[in-house]
């Protein structure tokens, strides 16, 4: 059921993000005079699944999930319609208007994704605010891993700065690190100030998720609310309501420290100490491979002191436009480091499985547009990017045009699409492919 939630959730936002991407093109195209022969979200090689004509346009649903197309006619994309091209230009074709006017065409679906994730995020900031962990509220410091141990971390550390800089949000510094290359960290240890240098050499294993830091919080009585389908616990006695107190007569002071002590008994037996109504009771039970006793717990009360900005209607607009321009801003960055020698960062690209993997397993509203709203920046940048067969690579070639005074050749034009399209089917192939080996490396 998890699976199929995420699944649902990156069908809707792809499909949202899609038809959002190609209305721009529709609108200027439809604007300018322009005949757009069809409108289709996913791809309708062979069928459609769904299909309907009005007016000039045929509308459709194609049945591979891999975007969304408009036809533009007297336009060399995706469809490769090298008849059309034989003809004499009408003057309702693409080819047979002004430069400006094309340029303003091919740059509609970015813009109109740009647009889209600001009314998302002004949506998402009024509905919902904005929470977060101030840095400063993480009064028990942090836990870490021993990539972070061997940066020079130490548990119960509290990060003071980086680079000199106070970090307001805990969430920030990860993504501050690695983004602006930060070179070093102040942190607070056992009531002294200590500088930690960030070797670049740890760059790489942070991109990956090692070397992450996370707020160190009070192990809480754990409460038992449900079972999953595969319970050992269930299996051993342990009631709904029981509450876990301790492993094999350790007590814990901090949760990491009992997540860590169960997953480095994974797949033994171990005694655990819980309350029920009261009464000591200790149950004896095999953890799964996994190290899961196969419980669902009751939330807890969080230790740590979070913050909400509520925003009024008018107050989300800037606040939304603001954090759309540092989501730009903030993948720019991101996009730089797949390019940039040492990070290994091409190594973390991700394709469908990973894109889907990042929407929760449970159906959130206010989740679901924020993740929607960051994938529509997510396109438009990659749709810009000047390779043929992209709306990046149309830009490239109609400046060259404007700045020359010479339009490309229909054959140049042809060649330079199907080289697109080979770039494309291979980045596809690699960034699916580092999914499938991350499955099988589980």
């Amino acid at each position: 059921m998890t699976v199929l939630i995420k699944i649902l959730q990156f069908i809707l936002s792809l499909s949202l993000i899609v038809i959002i991407h190609e209305m721009g093109h529709y609108f200027f195209a439809r604007l300018f005079k322009t005949r757009v022969e069809k409108f289709y979200l996913f791809f309708d090689a062979w069928f459609s699944l769904f299909k309907f004509k009005k007016g000039e346009t045929e509308y459709g649903i194609g049945w591979i999930p891999l975007g969304g197309y408009v036809k533009i006619s007297g336009m060399i994309d995706e469809s490769m319609d090298k008849d059309q091209m034989k003809q004499p230009p009408k003057p309702y074709e693409f080819r047979s208007k002004p430069s400006w006017q094309r340029l303003l065409i091919m740059l509609g679906g970015v813009s109109f994704n740009f647009i889209l994730a600001i009314v998302l995020y002004i949506i998402v900031l009024f509905s919902w605010g904005e929470t977060y962990l101030p840095a400063e509220n993480v009064k028990y410091g942090i836990v870490t891993d021993s990539i972070g141990h061997e940066m020079g971390l130490k548990d119960g550390d509290k990060i003071l700065a980086v680079d000199g800089q106070r970090i307001e949000r805990f969430n920030q510094i990860i993504p501050d690190i690695i983004l602006n290359e930060r070179q070093q960290m102040t942190v607070e240890r056992d009531g002294e100030k200590v500088r930690i240098d960030i070797d670049k050499k740890f760059i790489p294993y942070i991109i990956k998720g090692q070397g992450m830091i996370a707020p160190r919080e009070p192990f809480p009585p754990l409460e038992v609310d449900a079972f999953q389908r595969v319970s050992p616990a269930k299996q051993a006695g342990l009631q709904r309501g029981d509450k876990v107190v301790g492993i094999d007569g350790k007590e814990f002071d901090f949760y990491h420290e009992y997540a860590m002590y169960i997953s480095e008994k994974a797949g033994d037996e171990v005694t655990v100490n819980l309350l029920r109504q009261g009464d000591s009771l200790n149950i004896d039970l095999t953890l799964t491979n996994e190290g899961m006793m196969g419980i669902k717990l009751k939330p807890f009360d969080r230790a740590l002191e979070y913050e909400t900005i509520k925003y009024g209607f008018f107050e989300s607009i800037p606040a939304g436009i603001a954090k759309g321009f540092k989501s730009l801003g903030d993948y720019l960055k991101q996009f730089r480091l797949i390019f940039s020698k040492g990070t290994k960062a091409h190594e973390s690209l991700g394709g469908f499985i990973t894109i889907g993997s990042i929407f929760p397993s449970v159906w959130n509203w206010q989740a679901f547009w924020e993740l929607t709203a960051f994938l529509s920046v997510i396109l438009a940048i990659m749709n810009i990017l000047p390779i043929p067969a992209l709306d990046g690579g149309h830009v490239m070639f109609l400046l060259y045009e404007v700045v020359t005074g010479r339009k490309p050749s229909d054959k140049f034009m042809e060649y330079a699409q199907i080289t697109g399209m080979i770039i494309l089917l291979a980045l596809l192939i690699y960034a699916n492919g580092n999914d499938i080996i991350r499955l099988l490396n589980k």
